[in-house]
C-alpha cells in the first residue's frame, strides 16, 4: 500500500455499487472506468454515475443499466445458481425497482413456469430472489465470466483482482449448495450486473493505486428468509460463508431489519481486506461516499477515506511474525498451491527450504512472513491446507526501505514501478509483470526491457 492507505468506514455495510460510488468520489477516472468497462463488450448494459442525498449527505451513486431488451426481472435479486432448483421466498414483502442496479446475489432459486406481478415503485438494491417465474437457457459459468473479464482491456493487475473477487464469491456458494464450482452457475443478464459491478472495483481500485483496504465498523442488519427448508437468517448463507472463510470481523445492528453486506460486499472485503484497526495518528487526504439503493436506519453510504500515517514518511523499521513449518508428508503440486493461496491472500513473502527430517525424509519448511496482526489468519489456512500439526511462530524486527509505486510511461506502454529510497537516492524497481508484457508485446527481450524501464523511471522525477 505504499503510504498511502485506503480505508473504508461499513458502518451502513458494503455492496458492490457501493463501493465503486465511493472510490469514484475519492477520485479515480470515470473516463478510465468508462473505457474499462465498454471493453468487456456486455451487451445491452451501460452505466450511470450520478449525485444523490443520503441521510442528508452528498454522495456519487453508481448504477448499471440495461437496455429494455437486456432487463432482467430477478437481476436485482439474484445472480447465482446452482443446477438445481431452491425455490425459496422471503419473508419480508420487497418491490422491485427495475432501473437500479443491484448487485446482491444469494440465489434462492426459480420456480420456473410461473408469472409473477412486479411492482416498480421502489428504490432498493438488497434482497433475494422471490421464486420468479423466468426461463434461464444460458446461464454462464466461472470459466464463462473469467473469459468475459479477460476480454477486455484491464490492467494485470485490475483483471487479478476482479477474477479473485469472482473467485469468492462462486467458492461460497459451491460451499453453500454443495455443488462442485464448475456447475455453479451465474444468471445469463444477472451476471452481467456482477460482472460491471466487479470490474468497475478492480479498475477503480487500481486507477488509485490501491491493492489493500482497512475495513472498519463493518457491520450487517437483521431478519430472515423464508425457504422451503424453514427460515434463513440474515447474513445469508453466501455472505456468511466469504466472511467466515476470511475471517472477516463484523458486527449485527439489531434495529436494522434487512441485508447490510451483500455477498458481492463480502467479496470485494475478502479481496483488499488487510485489518480492521486505523493507525494510531495519520494524515486524512483524500474522502468519498457511495451511496446505497435503500433506506435503513442508517445512513446509506459506505464512505471511502485515504490516509497517511504519520509515522510512514520517518519509520524505517518495522515488526513481522516469520511463521514456519516442517513439511514431509505432501506432493510439490500441493506445496506450489499454498504457496499461491498465501501470497494471493496477502502474505509478506513465502518460501520453502529443504531440508532432512527424522529417518532421513527429504523435507521442506515452509516460511511465510506477515504482519503480526494476520498471524492467527495466516496460521488457519497453514492448518487448512497443509498436513502440518505445529506451526513455529518467530517475531521479527526489520529495516525498511521507504518505498512507492509509480506508473512510467513508456514507449511501449506503461510500466508499474517500485522506486526505492536509500538515503539522497532513489532505486527504480520495475515489476515483473509489466515487464513481461511489455516484453511480449513488443518483441524485445526480458532483460533488456527491464534496464529500458529501469532507466526511463529513474530519470523521471516524483511526481
Amino acid at each position: 500500500m505504499g503510504k498511502r492507505i485506503l480505508v473504508f468506514n461499513a458502518s451502513s455495510g458494503i455492496s458492490g455499487d457501493m463501493t465503486v460510488g465511493a472510490l469514484l468520489d475519492l477520485g479515480a477516472d470515470q473516463e478510465v472506468l468508462r473505457s474499462a468497462l465498454d471493453s468487456l463488450h456486455l451487451e445491452g448494459a451501460g452505466i450511470v454515475i450520478s449525485r444523490v442525498k443520503k441521510s442528508a449527505l452528498d454522495a456519487c451513486d453508481f448504477n448499471v443499466v440495461l437496455d429494455e431488451e437486456h432487463e432482467n426481472h430477478d437481476h436485482d435479486m439474484a445472480y447465482l445458481h446452482p443446477d438445481h432448483d431452491h425455490a425459496c421466498e422471503h419473508d419480508h414483502d420487497h418491490a422491485h425497482d427495475h432501473g437500479h442496479n443491484h448487485d446482491h446475489g444469494y440465489d434462492h432459486a426459480h420456480d420456473h413456469g410461473h408469472d409473477h406481478t412486479h411492482d416498480h415503485g421502489h428504490d432498493h438494491d438488497h434482497g433475494h430472489d422471490h421464486a420468479h417465474a423466468h426461463h434461464h437457457h444460458h446461464g454462464r459459468n466461472l470459466a464463462d465470466i473469467e473469459a468475459i473479464l479477460r476480454s477486455g482491456n484491464l490492467t494485470d493487475r485490475a483483471l487479478n483482482l476482479a477474477l479473485k473477487i469472482f473467485r469468492i464469491v462462486a467458492e461460497a456458494e459451491s460451499k453453500v449448495h454443495g455443488e462442485p464450482i464448475e456447475r455453479v452457475h451465474f444468471h445469463e443478464v444477472g451476471a452481467v450486473d456482477s460482472i460491471m459491478d466487479i470490474a468497475a472495483v478492480a479498475v477503480c481500485l487500481d486507477n488509485l493505486d490501491i491493492e489493500k483496504a482497512i475495513i472498519t465498523d463493518l457491520s450487517e442488519g437483521t431478519g430472515t428468509v423464508m425457504c422451503q427448508h424453514g427460515l434463513l437468517p440474515i447474513p445469508v448463507p453466501a455472505t456468511s460463508r466469504i466472511l467466515c472463510d476470511h475471517q472477516i470481523p463484523f458486527r449485527i445492528l439489531g434495529n436494522v431489519q434487512g441485508e447490510l453486506i451483500t455477498p458481492t460486499g463480502a467479496a470485494i472485503a475478502a479481496a483488499i481486506w488487510s485489518q480492521e484497526h486505523l493507525p494510531e495518528r495519520f494524515r486524512l487526504i483524500g474522502m468519498g461516499l457511495g451511496a446505497g439503493k435503500r433506506a435503513y436506519a442508517t445512513s446509506g453510504v459506505l464512505r471511502a477515506m485515504l490516509i497517511e500515517p504519520e509515522e510512514a514518511a520517518r519509520e524505517d523499521r518495522d515488526e513481522i511474525v516469520k511463521l514456519e513449518t516442517n513439511i514431509d508428508d505432501s506432493t510439490g503440486e500441493a506445496l506450489g498451491a499454498v504457496m499461491e493461496l498465501l501470497l494471493r491472500e496477502g502474505a509478506r513473502d513465502v518460501y520453502y527450504t529443504p531440508a532432512f527430517m527424522k529417518k532421513n525424509r527429504p523435507a521442506y519448511v515452509l516460511n511465510v512472513l506477515c504482519r503480526k496482526e494476520e498471524k492467527d489468519r495466516f496460521e488457519e489456512i497453514i492448518f487448512r491446507n497443509t498436513t502440518t500439526i505445529g506451526i513455529r511462530e518467530i517475531p521479527c524486527g526489520r529495516s525498511v526501505l521507504p518505498r512507492e509505486n509509480r506508473k512510467v510511461e513508456t514507449p511501449w506502454g506503461m510500466a508499474d514501478v517500485k522506486v526505492c529510497r536509500i538515503g539522497a537516492d532513489s532505486v527504480a524497481y520495475p515489476e515483473a509483470d509489466s515487464v513481461t508484457r511489455l516484453s511480449r508485446e513488443s518483441g524485445i527481450g526480458y532483460p533488456e526491457m527491464y534496464h529500458k524501464i529501469k532507466a526511463l523511471a529513474q530519470s523521471t522525477p516524483s511526481p
